[in-house]
Parts: structure tokens; sequence; C-alpha cells
């Protein structure tokens, strides 16, 4: 049995990623910064949960003493377009506020998680990110170039682990429904576009994108390193 900590664990995609590890039997913590979001979800999956903000250095430092003392597998989830809950800046300071917000919450958190662990991620531990079809030139600004980071961080990452059998990898889901990514902010037609985009002409499920990071997270994957995945129907062809 495993210890595995899923970061923004409690809605979502990473709901969906804590229940594929809890029915494979592995010791699962759960993370976010709503505790009683966090609270819940945790008590319907029968799993631990640390409730901190995974973008403030000191928060996760503290964090870290009710986080397991080996870890096994981590999936760095927390993320989300800051652009969506704001006007479009004006002014420089704005436009670097607004920028900085999806730095921090896309790649921050997932650096600062990440390097406070990595004195507990034992021989063969697996790291993976969650990305996403934006960082491939499909829009989101800051959004876009957040995910973009965080795919080149992977790639260190995975040489950085490599040494003790460990790998790091990156999920890019593209539209996925049953989230709370887009809010009350994508329509039917929104949908009806991106479906359009597909080869196989549906949205992706958080289920789709948690079965993929359970491969890339088991012993069976140990020679996939440093790769980004692309979970996303074919609207985005990673060739």
């Amino acid at each position: 049995m495993r210890n595995v900590v899923i970061t923004g664990g409690a809605t979502g995609i990473g709901y969906a990623i804590a229940r594929h590890f809890t029915e494979a039997g592995e010791r699962v913590t759960i993370t976010g910064r709503r505790e009683h979001v966090l609270k819940d979800a945790a008590a319907r999956l029968g799993v631990a949960y640390a409730a901190f903000d995974a973008t403030d250095p000191d928060a996760v430092g503290e964090a870290v003493k009710r986080l397991p003392a080996t870890v096994h597998v981590l999936v760095n989830n927390a993320g989300g377009n800051t652009d969506r809950a704001r006007p479009t800046p004006q002014g420089l300071r704005a436009v670097a506020q607004a920028w900085r917000a999806n730095l921090d919450l896309n790649l921050m958190s997932a650096v600062l998680v990440t390097t406070a662990l990595l004195p507990r991620l034992g021989e063969g531990a697996r790291v993976v990110n969650i990305g996403s079809i934006a960082a491939r030139g499909t829009g989101s600004g800051s959004y876009g170039a957040a995910k973009a980071a965080l795919e080149s961080w992977t790639a260190d990452l995975a040489a950085e682990l490599g040494g003790s059998g460990g790998t790091a990898n990156l999920v890019a889901p593209g539209l996925v429904l049953d989230t709370e990514f887009f809010g009350d902010g994508l329509d039917e037609e929104g949908i009806r576009r991106r479906v359009a985009s597909t080869r196989n002409g549906r949205p992706g499920t958080p289920h789709d994108v948690a079965t993929t990071v359970g491969f890339l997270a088991s012993p069976d994957a140990g020679h996939v390193t440093g790769q980004v995945i692309h979970v996303n129907g074919g609207a985005y062809l990673g060739r």
C-alpha cells in the first residue's frame, strides 16, 4: 500500500483521481484551500485531508507536518484559470498581478509542494502534474503560459528524480466537464465548439484523466518519464 498525496483533491478531476487510488487500495491524502469542501470530500472517500494554500510558501512549509512521512505518489492537480474570476486587467500593475496569479496557482503550487516533499519521496516515486491543452497554443493567455511552464519544469523534475528510479510526467486534458473550471462561463455552444475539434466526438470526463494518472503512477510505467500525455480526444495531436 502506497501513500498518495493529491493537491486540489476535493472536486472535479482531483476528486476522481483520489477515488481511483482509494479504490485501488492506496492510502490517500487530499489537499486544498477550502477546508469545509475538503472535509466533506474526505469523508465520502474515506481518506485523510490537509487544508492549506499551495501558493503560499509558509503555508506549504507548515502543512508538510500533516502529510505522510513517506510519499510514494504525488499528484499536483491544484490549478485553474484565475482570469475567469476577474475583469480584463487595465494598466501594467493589474496585468502583472493577473499573470502572477495564474503562475502562482498553476506553476508555483506544484513547485512548492513538490520541493517541500522531495525529502519524503521514496525510491521509485511517481510525480504526476496536471497541465492543459491550453499550453499548446490553444489560448487562455497567462493560464496557457503557466501550464507551458509547468511542462518545462516537469522535464527538469524527471531528471532530478531519475537517479532514484522516480518519474515525473504531465497529463494535459482538453475539455473536461463535471468540474469547477468553467464555473458558469461555458454554454452549450462553447461545449459544442470544443467537442467539434475532437476525433471521438465527446468531451472528456474526470475519470478519463484519473485512469491516465493511475497508469503513470503505477510500477509498470517506470520507463515513462518527462512526458506530456494528452487526454483530449484528439483535439490536440501530441506528435
